[in-house]
């Protein structure tokens, strides 16, 4: 397991993994956004050969955070699947079953268009809007909030963040990270079979670059 960043907001504490997720250590909760489960799936289905093994490296890495946080709940901020069922599906109902003690909370995004049976089976109490837990407020894509709150803050997927660090002679290279603004905070996208996109951020944003199985503070 990487080591994992600490970070605090509204007097909670939050690690900050490389593998991509969030540990509220007051909840005793992970954190995660677009995790795309199915997608090297469909893009098999069309005849692309995209390896099983990205999606079970994927499940690995949540199975390495559980195992290390010991968390009682996953907070899955949307895209949690990335289309119609198929076979990586079934796969994920099975290591749902392993973790059937573990509460699962997904709130629904863009992606998550599968048959509202299918999150019974697997266990999934389902958020369609934002989710409120104290302070903190759990939503997709920010943009989907009414207007910001001043006494609470939220935690967003949706946009993919990535960052690029320039080098000398002037190159650049870009990674994913975390955002974190004044009012709400954006996750990177768990899975690794996506893009990303180049945040702006301002002088009062923290932002943490994961570089190399490590979480760096770069602004």
């Amino acid at each position: 397991m990487h080591q994992p960043l600490a970070f605090q907001l509204l007097q909670q504490h939050f690690w900050l993994s490389p593998n991509r997720y969030i540990f509220w250590e007051e909840e005793k909760a992970l954190i995660v956004s677009d995790l795309h489960f199915g997608k090297t799936g469909h893009f098999r289905k069309s005849g692309i050969a995209v390896p099983q093994n990205i999606f079970k490296e994927d499940l690995q890495r949540l199975m390495d955070g559980i195992s290390f946080f010991k968390p009682g709940q996953i907070i899955a901020v949307g895209d949690l699947f990335h289309s119609h069922a198929n076979k990586e599906l079934d796969l994920f109902l099975k290591w749902r079953n392993d973790f059937a003690a573990l509460h699962f909370h997904l709130i629904k995004g863009n992606h998550d268009i599968l048959k509202d049976d299918w999150y019974t089976s697997a266990n999934l109490t389902i958020t369609k809007d934002v989710l409120h837990i104290g302070s903190f407020n759990f939503v997709h894509d920010i943009n989907h909030l009414s207007s910001p709150q001043t006494n609470s803050y939220s935690f967003s997927g949706h946009i993919h963040p990535g960052i690029s660090l320039k080098g000398i002679s002037k190159q650049s290279l870009h990674f994913p990270c975390f955002y974190f603004s004044s009012h709400y905070a954006v996750l990177p996208a768990y899975s690794r079979f996506t893009g990303s996109v180049n945040i702006k951020a301002s002088k009062k944003d923290n932002v943490f670059a994961i570089v190399n199985n490590a979480v760096i503070k770069v602004s």
